[in-house]
């Protein structure tokens, strides 16, 4: 049975995130943010019914931005001892002051900051021992090897997480949070007349409930591959295409990226002058809601602290927005998204 455990306290690492920013000040920064990080995952894997492998990892870490007038410097580190702390401010600071000036370097504006933050359910307190962990590879495993044609496991695993993290800023902004991850899958070949060919499927959750059984899993893993075995070549023509959902993110990560903020304003985004117009075909809306419960990149407010709220990214196909942070809609003399 999964059991409650002992998370990452987002409260603690507020504490610290306001402690560098304090540190920071007296060291003689101007500004300055700070972000602390934690995190454990545990990950296992069988092969053949066999227990081949598990892994813990735990990481707490931390980060900090200074401005020396319009002179900025960030640096990421991981011992959080109070001398590390001094220390790798006092470093930022040396560094921002060798800096070359930024015109649109700050923090974001006091009024954009987000004073209240959505509660949102993304953290389920309970962890999956290893014992559980194992039984649910071997249930994946199992129903992949069911499929005809499947011939040999790649791998099947089972894996939970808990992080939280916090963010904090000179301007008044101080909050975090707390996320939870559960997951399991398989890769598996099969082969048939000496070819061999390889596929997978997974799923992943912050919560148990919302992912897919372990059979169901098993099962596209072994359909997916099985199909890939014998391939017939067809003729060349003119004919729709399908892709396959798992594409989608690859899309959609190409799109983010160019209109991504600081990509349009450097010139570098080839969607840097197509604002309002047709990107997609006609009926496609592209929705960004930071505050779904449970969302894998749902948060309570964006990366500058400020307030995040649910806009058509594409509607009817037309681009609508850019992300810009402060810095980028500084430079292009917009506003902020808050993306």
């Amino acid at each position: 049975m999964t059991q409650a455990q002992s998370a990452p306290d987002a409260a603690r690492l507020q504490e610290i995130a306001a402690d560098l920013i304090a540190r920071a000040k007296s060291a003689g920064a101007d500004h300055a943010e700070a972000s602390v990080a934690e995190s454990r995952h545990t990950e296992l894997s069988v092969r053949d019914g066999n227990l081949e492998d598990i892994e813990r990892s735990e990481s707490l870490d931390a980060g900090v931005r200074v401005f020396v007038g319009q002179r900025q410097a960030g640096v990421a580190f991981s011992d959080l001892s109070k001398q590390g702390r001094q220390f790798t401010v006092e470093r930022a600071i040396a560094m921002a002051k060798a800096a070359p000036e930024d015109p649109f370097a700050a923090l974001a504006d006091p009024e954009r900051l987000c004073t209240n933050p959505p509660r949102l359910d993304l953290f389920e307190a309970v962890e999956w021992s290893p014992e559980e962990l194992e039984a649910i590879a071997n249930r994946v495993e199992k129903a992949a090897r069911a499929i005809e044609g499947v011939t040999m496991t790649d791998t099947a695993f089972a894996s939970y997480g808990q992080g939280a993290a916090a963010y904090a800023t000179t301007t008044g902004f101080n909050s975090g949070w707390r996320k939870s991850q559960f997951g399991y899958g398989a890769s598996v070949i099969a082969g048939k007349d000496g070819a061999m060919e390889r596929d997978y499927a997974a799923t992943s959750a912050r919560r148990g409930a919302d992912l897919k059984s372990p059979e169901e899993i098993g099962t596209e893993a072994g359909e997916r591959t099985a199909q890939r075995v014998g391939p017939q070549k067809i003729k060349s023509g003119v004919m729709p295409v399908v892709f396959d959902r798992r594409v989608a993110t690859a899309f959609l990560s190409a799109f983010c990226g160019a209109i991504s903020g600081p990509s349009v304003a450097r010139g570098v985004s080839f969607l840097r002058d197509k604002m309002g117009e047709k990107v997609f075909g006609d009926g496609i809306v592209i929705v960004d809601d930071p505050h779904r419960d449970w969302g894998h990149a749902s948060c309570p407010f964006d990366g500058e602290g400020t307030v995040n709220a649910r806009s058509n990214i594409i509607e009817d196909g037309r681009l609508t927005t850019w992300f810009l942070n402060s810095s980028a809609a500084r430079q292009l003399k917009l506003e902020p998204t808050g993306h």
